[in-house]
């Protein structure tokens, strides 16, 4: 599938999403998030994708919205409101970074992030539903939305807090002052620094490799939904149900065989079961929420 604003690769095990509009560092545009979403369904349905990078081309990451763009889309709702049609509840209002950052929320392969350069706004909010975070060392970030007369987008608010603290994340957010990549690998949002963007690449392609042959991928992709999930309970006996319905069928799946023989054997396992076919009977364990 041919795509407007992203480039889609598939290198054996590795699919590298890589956000292509360098001449606007890359900034953010409903086509981007329709171009995003439909790459993820592609990687999903492709049991060959282990693991997804993201990455951008060019000197930035991404640079946030496309503010022309979004000036367009606050015209068009201001002309709703004169026209008395706004209904703040309708789905064409949604926040599109929203709807995009669900979407990797939602990603069957582990999704890294390899940041060549600033990320800010949604830019920056983007790679908060990713697992694990590269970046370019003193990189600039931030979440400028208060500096904007706006209000974070991406699922934010539920985000960054459950990853960084609510300190940090309401020293971010209220501030919307601009950090650089060190402090956000202080705190915790940033895995590990990198002196270039070749370096960055390459490192983010060995943690995508080890992944894809070491682990089994139905117990990736069922591990990834249950820690995201399991942010809300109050108690842990949501997380020990869950857990138990899991290691239960797990344990007697020719994955886990393999797991254990790879082991003893001590070879590289080769897991048989696939996500396309072979998740759970006890997956999904949520009902999907409509907006």
């Amino acid at each position: 599938m041919a795509f407007e604003t992203i480039d889609l690769t598939i290198e054996g095990p590795i699919a590298t999403i890589k956000l292509n509009r360098p001449q606007a560092m890359n900034a953010f545009t409903h086509v981007m998030r329709d171009d995003v979403c439909a790459a993820l369904d592609e990687t999903d349905a492709d049991d060959n994708v282990r693991a997804v990078i993201f990455t951008g081309a060019g000197r930035g990451f991404c640079a946030g919205a496309d503010l022309s763009l979004g000036a367009e889309t606050f015209n068009a709702v201001s002309q709703a409101k004169e026209a008395g049609e706004l209904d703040d509840s309708d789905p064409r209002w949604r926040d599109s970074g929203g709807v995009m950052n669900l979407r990797i929320w939602a990603s069957e392969k582990p999704v890294i992030a390899a940041i060549n350069g600033p990320a800010v706004g949604i830019g920056a909010t983007m790679l908060l539903p990713m697992d694990v975070r590269f970046a370019v060392r003193d990189t600039k970030m931030a979440y400028p939305f208060s500096r904007r007369g706006i209000a974070w987008d991406g699922a934010a608010s539920w985000f960054l807090p459950r990853i960084v603290g609510v300190p940090t994340a309401m020293d971010w957010a209220l501030s919307g002052r601009t950090f650089k990549t060190e402090e956000a690998h202080e705190a915790g949002l940033i895995k590990a620094l990198y002196d270039s963007k070749d370096e960055l690449l390459d490192a983010a392609k060995a943690y995508a490799t080890e992944l894809a042959e070491t682990t089994a991928p139905v117990s990736v992709a069922v591990m990834r939904q249950m820690a995201w999930r399991m942010l809300g309970p109050v108690t842990p006996m949501d997380a020990h149900r869950i857990e138990s319905k899991a290691i239960l069928h797990a344990g007697m799946s020719p994955d886990a065989a393999e797991g254990v023989m790879s082991f003893l054997e001590k070879r590289p396992p080769d897991f048989p079961l696939k996500t396309s076919t072979d998740m759970p009977p006890w997956y999904p364990f949520w009902d999907e929420e409509e907006y």
